[in-house]
């Protein structure tokens, strides 16, 4: 109780703070839904339109990418005679 009682502002009360950190809460989680709701929308949009890749595609040519610099970077350099 003392660590919560030491992070209270001048003059703030127990219940001000826990309806603070409801209400932030509450703030947090409506932004995420929308979030995540715009983003299947999206996806959904992408999909509808012939433009969605999956992303395990998206990832193999990553994977691939790195595959590729890390073998570059294995080999010695050649040096000038």
């Amino acid at each position: 109780m003392a660590e919560v009682e030491s992070v209270l502002g001048d003059g703030e009360s127990l219940s001000e703070f826990v309806e603070a950190a409801v209400r932030a809460a509450v703030e947090r989680r409506r932004v995420q839904a929308d979030f995540i709701a715009r983003g299947l929308r999206s996806r959904d949009e992408a999909k509808r339109r012939g433009d969605y890749v999956d992303a395990d595609v998206v990832v193999a040519g990553l994977q691939s990418k790195l595959d590729d610099a890390r073998s570059r970077l294995s080999k010695p350099l050649k040096t000038r005679e």
